[in-house]
């Protein structure tokens, strides 16, 4: 029992299980960075672990807005209070966990490139190649691997928490290639007339690296920031447009109006027909059977999508 409680735990098929394997490997890699870096000396391996644990934190909070979204959606394991309280769910937190992950890892990569311009003007540091070398190979195999492995499984479930999770993985597995491929370089050098050279490839490589991170997770926070100030997806306007024109025109209504937008993995959806004045009266029934005429329409039925159908005489109140 005991097993495939763990077995569960670490699920690699399912959204909560990635991010929790994700969770511990990142830890694993930022103690070890953490050591390894203090032990050679170098500052580039101590940022890669403390890289690494901004975003291990940012996976935990990730998963915990998880648990809150399926709870919600799905009507389980979730307080009473909290229903209460949130009636309109969690998927607005998706995008500001998001947002937040972008802005903290090019925060983070800003104050290492600043560090790093500043170790170079004081002439760079010295350290051990030998003991760099060998984090350096074990960091990338292991950011290689959780990478392919997440892709692969996130193929089925498309979550943007595993998205983001995947680039980070990348971007980590990108900098510590470069790492391993300066440290060479320095351990290459030594007892040459280029080592006067090594005590400045730790902080050259870092700024490198910095300038290339910086701006990587920038897409996904314009995106984020795009969904928490709720601006209309263009697709999604045009998908719920055509069907609502179409609707009108088969029911014989006057007009319609849409709202739409998208917070997470959420659709939000509105739509109001305009009834004509003259049109005879319906049963409570008939009103129910064309509002699920538009939710089959529409499409995406789940626990994610939020579809309100209204049917009034009055303009006003579509505006």
């Amino acid at each position: 029992m005991q097993t495939a409680t763990r077995s569960s735990f670490f699920d690699i098929t399912s959204e909560q299980g990635l991010l929790r394997t994700s969770i511990a490997v990142t830890l694993f890699i930022a103690t070890i960075g953490i050591g390894f870096g203090l032990a050679s000396g170098s500052f580039s391996i101590v940022f890669d672990g403390v890289y690494s644990l901004v975003d291990a934190s940012m996976s935990g909070l990730s998963l915990v807005v998880v648990k809150l979204i399926t709870s919600h959606a799905t009507s389980l394991q979730l307080s009473r209070k909290l229903r209460e309280r949130f009636t309109m769910g969690f998927w607005h937190l998706e995008p500001m966990v998001l947002a937040l992950n972008g802005i903290l890892l090019s925060g983070v990569a800003i104050y290492a490139l600043i560090n790093a311009v500043s170790s170079l003007l004081q002439g760079g540091r010295h350290l051990e190649f030998g003991i760099a070398m060998v984090y350096a190979l074990l960091t990338v195999v292991a950011c290689a691997t959780i990478a392919v492995v997440e892709q692969r499984a996130n193929r089925k479930l498309k979550s943007d928490f595993v998205r983001m999770d995947v680039k980070g993985w990348v971007m980590s597995a990108s900098i510590t290639a470069a790492l391993l491929i300066a440290f060479c370089f320095g351990y290459a050098v030594q007892g040459t007339q280029w080592e006067w050279v090594s005590p400045y490839i730790d902080p050259a490589v870092l700024a490198l690296v910095c300038l290339v991170i910086i701006p990587l997770p920038l897409s996904v926070v314009r995106q984020a920031l795009s969904e928490i100030f709720l601006v209309t997806p263009g697709d999604l306007k045009l998908h719920v447009d055509t069907v609502a024109r179409q609707f009108v025109a088969r029911h014989g209504l006057k007009s319609y109006k849409a709202y739409v937008a998208k917070v997470g993995r959420s659709r939000e959806i509105e739509l109001y027909f305009i009834v004509p004045a003259d049109m005879p009266p319906r049963s409570i029934a008939e009103w129910d059977a064309l509002r699920d005429e538009v939710g089959e329409a529409v499409g995406g039925e789940g626990p994610d999508r939020w579809i309100t159908v209204v049917f009034t005489g009055d303009p006003a109140w579509a505006e």
